[in-house]
């Protein structure tokens, strides 16, 4: 006669348990979500955020999403993907055409005539921000930079992004290079899906393997200072403000953040990827 008193104790001791779990967390998320609009209140004003489900390219939350907005070198997301999509051998060593050289911004000061394959340059670019990676990236690709932005407007239709047109393979300030940050991070989940892209942008170093020796270091920091992050890439010109793209993977789920005219861009983008992975492990509990 004692046991079913026993096992009605012990059921209503682990009902206590996890109501004080939920409990702790709903408080925990509750302070989260008010850090996080102080944090994110300026990008309400002139700026744009979006946060998307990697996994099923739905955007969970955005401020200013649908705003045309400058996107400095996170317009190299899709630059990258577009290349790594219409180029049978990345290993391939090509010549850097002299077009590439020179271009101002983001460098890393590329020679003519230098040897160098797709990959490498695909890492200069993502890594590095190169703008001359970008310029030699595309004539290579499509024989000109104009075909490629052909092929780059193209796939970012495919992506679902429908309010963006992209006038150059780097981002550089241009009035008719623009995107929002809905469009970018489906273009961002797009390209996440591609294991090469994937592997190239949660790079901390490479070291190139061509007739000229470089290492380069990945300008995103978030793959030292966000535990899970995976990517993607950075952004700045003086029109744009301080834009970045963040993606982090924990506990089999993954997300990504766009934040364009920023100041404070990684504290901004860590707490909205914080909410997010908070957002889903709360409503597991849930469940």
């Amino acid at each position: 006669m004692d046991k079913p008193f026993e096992n009605g104790c012990g059921h209503r001791k682990k009902v206590t348990i996890i109501f004080a779990i939920l409990f702790v967390l709903t408080v925990i998320f509750v302070n989260s979500c008010k850090t996080i609009e102080n944090n994110v209140s300026r990008a309400r004003h002139t700026s744009a955020y979006a946060v998307i489900d990697l996994q099923s390219g739905k955007i969970i939350k955005s401020s200013n999403g649908q705003a045309k907005l400058p996107i400095a070198s996170t317009t190299k997301i899709l630059s990258a993907i577009t290349v790594i999509e219409e180029v049978f051998d990345l290993d391939e060593e090509i010549f850097v055409p002299s077009a590439a050289v020179g271009i101002e911004g983001s460098s890393v000061y590329l020679s003519p005539g230098e040897r160098i394959s797709y990959r490498d340059l695909l890492y200069g670019l993502m890594l590095r921000s190169g703008n001359d990676c970008a310029v030699a990236l595309a004539i290579k690709t499509s024989g000109s930079v104009e075909k490629f932005l052909e092929k780059m407007n193209e796939v970012a239709k495919k992506a679902g992004a429908i309010n963006s047109n992209f006038a150059n393979p780097h981002g550089l300030d241009d009035e008719k290079h623009y995107s929002t940050a809905d469009d970018l991070a489906k273009i961002t989940a797009y390209a996440m899906k591609n294991d090469v892209f994937r592997t190239i942008v949660s790079t901390k170093y490479h070291d190139t393997s061509g007739e000229v020796s470089r290492c380069f270091k990945n300008k995103n920091k978030m793959l030292w200072n966000y535990d899970g992050a995976i990517g993607v890439k950075t952004g700045y010109t003086k029109k744009s403000g301080r834009c970045l793209v963040s993606a982090a993977e924990k506990d089999g789920k993954s997300f990504a953040v766009v934040v364009l005219n920023v100041n404070d861009m990684w504290n901004v983008s860590e707490n909205l990827l914080n909410e997010a992975f908070w957002q889903r492990s709360y409503y597991y509990l849930l469940a």
